[in-house]
């Protein structure tokens, strides 16, 4: 659903070239970047007019599900019939600010007068709704700009200094595809319960909320998504047959011996998610209360 040279697809070519070995007949995969409107083409796309016969499947930002009970514009799909196949990786989210931009801790960007400017993709990807949660959980003061088609393109941006940084950027993907930008780029905060075992000086988010409030909007927002913000799917409709040989396909993808040394090699962080556990959240966000779905939609 998102640009090539991201997260997304770094993860997707990797997964696409050992999946097929699994797979009886072991078919050719194909990696095909359906962008815009922060993945709702694709998603749109995979629900309304790919086949459900099994051979096309779906990556995407699992936000998605709960935005669709905040009233985004756009949606034109029912998340939870959606055949979940799983995650690669439960995601640590970090923020990454610029140093040029002289924010290099939580404190002095919450001291600054001016707002930081983020780069992000559109509501319901982590790099909109994680800026949205801090801002409106710990009153950072940010200016977001939307409308990115995915990490590749911020990266350019920040590079080139039309941004000074990015939130909502898992570390396992930034260790992995952003270490030019990680030469002049500090990690100033964890959008998580616990540190990442690589980041054990960042300090957590949730540790600057000033009531409980705050610290109920970073953990519906940021720390319960966290589980599904990469994941796998195929049609509704996709046949229980084919659907238990993609699962399978790609729960021993994920233990291959080959695979994993690649994704040693590329630094990618591997923490699967089941597809019966990815249904089980997408489904559980139709099941919010009213006050909490108001929380969440005035923020995100």
């Amino acid at each position: 659903a998102y640009a090539a040279g991201g997260g997304y697809d770094t993860y997707t070519r990797l997964i696409a070239r050992h999946i097929s070995k699994h797979i009886p007949g072991q078919p050719s995969a194909i990696v095909e970047n359906k962008t815009g409107a922060g993945g709702l083409i694709a998603v749109n796309f995979l629900y309304n007019q790919a086949k459900p016969d099994g051979l096309t499947i779906g990556n995407w930002n699992g936000m998605l599900g709960l935005q669709q009970h905040l009233g985004l514009s756009g949606v034109e799909y029912d998340a939870p019939k959606f055949e979940s196949i799983g995650a690669p990786v439960r995601q640590r989210q970090t923020c990454l600010i610029t140093n040029a931009s002289g924010i290099t801790s939580v404190e002095k960007w919450m001291a600054s007068k001016k707002p930081v400017k983020l780069g992000g993709l559109g509501p319901g990807t982590t790099p909109s709704d994680m800026a949205r949660v801090l801002s409106a959980a710990l009153g950072l003061p940010m200016q977001l700009v939307e409308g990115y088609k995915g990490g590749a393109d911020v990266r350019l941006a920040l590079d080139s200094g039309e941004l000074e940084g990015m939130c909502g950027l898992a570390w396992e993907i930034a260790k992995a595809t952003w270490s030019k930008q990680l030469e002049y780029m500090t990690v100033v905060v964890q959008a998580m319960p616990k540190a990442h075992p690589d980041l054990p000086k960042v300090p957590l988010a949730i540790n600057f909320a000033k009531s409980e409030e705050a610290r109920q909007r970073l953990r519906l927002g940021l720390h319960d998504v966290s589980t599904v913000v990469q994941i796998y799917t195929a049609p509704p409709g996709t046949s229980m047959d084919r659907m238990q040989i993609l699962r399978k396909a790609f729960q021993e993808t994920l233990k291959d011996p080959e695979f994993l040394a690649e994704a040693k090699k590329a630094q990618l962080d591997l923490d699967p998610v089941s597809g019966e556990e990815v249904s089980e959240i997408i489904s559980g966000f139709a099941h919010l209360s009213p006050s909490l779905q108001g929380k969440l939609k005035d923020i995100l």
